[in-house]
């Protein structure tokens, strides 16, 4: 049995998140049903991460077991084939019987979009949060900055999944403006349910007074979630660069 990569790229608008659910239309089930129809038998997608409803990944990886003999040079236009035009396979790879997207993974970038401008741009919509009120970048960096380092981030956490340690390492947390768009990345070891999100709306937060950036370290030890800010909308963020290392196989997609 062959444990196949496969590395995707997708806009996350008509679907309710990665992990295939019972009723609403997932990315997971979607490429699931394009293997099926590839390899010619059923296959569980495992997928690097859980990603929210209307959450966007310019780089992801997934793997699957089959029996199959197709070369990996073949699959992606086969299954791209099969899939949606919001859906693309633009790589795959045999990896090793014990490789995991998720478990394997040692590193995960998200890219958090704001259209920070007067007027909307309907190219936007659903692809960055339109933020009319002028953010200033500046303060939005010394803010995402107190995040870096290893915390407990239970206070940009949202209930949903059962995890067994709310500490986490973020590596860097960056702030860029460019014209009236601000990109925030922030990469880390892991994420919690809705904390990148989460993360960045405590930083906009700072960037309208409404918390201090020298306040933030204390917000992380409080762990209170109502101390932070909001959760930022789903549509401005993107799952962007990814990392692996699990002894056996190393490699960066992003």
């Amino acid at each position: 049995m062959r444990n196949i990569a496969i590395f995707l790229t997708y806009c996350g608008t008509a679907y309710h998140g990665w992990q295939v659910q019972k009723t609403d239309i997932t990315v997971g089930e979607t490429v699931e049903k394009a293997v099926a129809a590839v390899v010619g038998h059923p296959a569980h997608v495992t997928g690097c991460g859980r990603t929210d409803a209307g959450v966007h990944a310019k780089r992801y990886v997934a793997n699957f077991r089959t029996a199959s003999t197709i070369p990996v040079d073949r699959l992606p236009l086969a299954l791209n084939a099969n899939l949606p035009p919001d859906i693309a396979v633009f790589g795959a790879m045999d990896v090793h019987e014990g490789f995991n997207a998720i478990g394997s993974c040692v590193r995960k970038e998200y890219t958090y979009l704001i259209h920070n401008s007067r007027i909307r741009d309907p190219f936007f919509e659903n692809r960055a949060w339109f933020y009319p009120k002028r953010l200033d970048e500046t303060i939005m960096q010394a803010a995402a900055k107190a995040f870096i380092g290893t915390h407990d981030f239970a206070a940009v956490r949202s209930v949903g999944t059962q995890v067994h340690s709310t500490v986490r390492t973020v590596y860097h947390f960056d702030v860029e403006r460019k014209g009236d768009q601000i990109e925030l990345r922030v990469c880390a070891n892991g994420f919690l349910y809705n904390m990148a999100r989460a993360m960045v709306g405590t930083v906009v937060y700072a960037a309208e007074g409404k918390i201090a950036p020298s306040e933030i370290e204390a917000i992380l030890d409080r762990g209170n979630r109502t101390d932070a800010g909001p959760t930022a909308p789903a549509g401005g963020l993107y799952m962007t660069r990814l990392w692996y290392d699990d002894g056996e196989v190393q490699f960066h997609v992003g």
